[in-house]
């Protein structure tokens, strides 16, 4: 029996081996924004984990626009040779090496998740001022953001251009642009964060604006024969605020700047939002993108085993998996779930007595 799960899926000039994808997972554990041995092992051991397309953790495109002190980062040049390492290895192991780029917007300047993940101030090794669409916080406790001015939006853009550059100059084959989870991006989409009464606010065109002038400007530096993904908050749970139909929107909005698929996360824009967790949760979210605006998709949310991954690809759902938890608890995922779905695939040669 064929599984899709394990069959091959080309994007422009790159081919994944398989639809399983290591999603970003911020690992808190940069200085200064450079990767290091913790990054390369931790990524490192998914490629010879056998997953197809292999994500770091967002990196962030200017300092102030970090979630945490510890984040990646890839606003300097002095960045890419640690990557370049990284990519290498993941090339050499079979897999594909994605980056994904992103400015923190309001939600910046907050501890590591075991410091507790509060707003910390300077004297913590915080900073300010940070930056938003509107001058509205995130929450009780959090700075009041600087609402961005034009040349302000000029220069975000243009730091992901630059740090597409460096990506490419890092080796890595895919972008996968952060328009998710209630940072800087998705905060331009939503009504609740962005109450802008210029060209960035105000109707959808206009909240969909800094994406897609993002995405324009990347896609002039970036190859035409290398993929560029897109996550994004498909619904924010809450009435009034981004959902569905709009997603579905942007994605025939935006595939034909050069958008090559759609990551659906959800949430992250509003506190306190009950959310409906549960395994797959947010897989009828890709579906639904996939299904009426003709893009393809990727699927995230507690997708913790080989059945329902395979399921999720073969029923159409979703054209990639991105697996989150389950790949920190495992990193050799892939490996085990080819063997629960009684399929072949090549293992390490340093681990081939062990696959039995």
């Amino acid at each position: 029996m064929a599984h899709p799960l394990f069959s091959p899926l080309t994007f422009r000039g790159v081919t994944l081996a398989n639809r399983i994808t290591v999603s970003p997972m911020c690992e808190y554990s940069s200085i200064d924004g450079f990767a290091n041995d913790w990054h390369l092992v931790h990524l490192g051991s998914r490629a010879v984990g056998a997953a197809g397309l292999i994500f770091t953790e967002a990196a962030a495109v200017v300092p102030e626009g970090r979630i945490s002190p510890a984040d990646l980062g890839i606003w300097k040049d002095e960045h890419i040779a640690p990557l370049a390492r990284i990519t290498s290895f993941i090339r050499e192991h079979g897999s594909v090496a994605g980056i994904q780029l992103a400015h923190a917007g309001r939600k910046a300047s907050t501890a590591a998740p075991w410091d507790g993940g509060k707003p910390i101030g300077v004297e913590h090794g915080g900073w300010s001022p940070i930056f938003a669409p509107s001058a509205i916080p995130f929450d009780e406790g959090y700075q009041t953001p600087v609402a961005l001015d034009k040349e302000g939006i000029r220069r975000v853009v243009s730091a992901f251009t630059a740090a597409a550059k460096r990506s490419l100059d890092a080796g890595f084959e895919v972008i996968e642009i952060h328009a998710a989870h209630g940072y800087l991006i998705n905060e331009f989409l939503s009504p609740f964060s962005n109450t802008r009464t210029d060209e960035y606010g105000g109707s959808f065109e206009n909240r969909t604006r800094v994406l897609r002038e993002i995405i324009e400007a990347v896609r002039r530096v970036w190859p035409e024969t290398l993929p560029l993904f897109v996550r994004i908050s498909a619904t924010e749970w809450t009435e009034g605020g981004w959902d569905i139909d709009d997603s579905v929107e942007l994605a025939r909005l935006i595939a034909p700047l050069g958008v090559d698929l759609i990551d659906c996360s959800s949430g992250g824009n509003i506190p306190k939002v009950r959310i409906p967790v549960g395994p797959g949760y947010q897989v009828p979210l890709a579906e639904r993108v996939r299904r009426d605006s003709g893009v393809p998709t990727g699927a995230v949310g507690l997708i913790t085993d080989a059945l329902q991954a395979d399921e999720i690809v073969s029923s159409g759902q979703a054209d990639l998996v991105f697996v989150a938890r389950e790949e920190l608890r495992d990193p050799y995922f892939p490996l085990h779930a080819a063997k629960a779905l009684h399929v072949k695939i090549p293992w390490p040669k340093q681990y081939l007595r062990a696959q039995d």
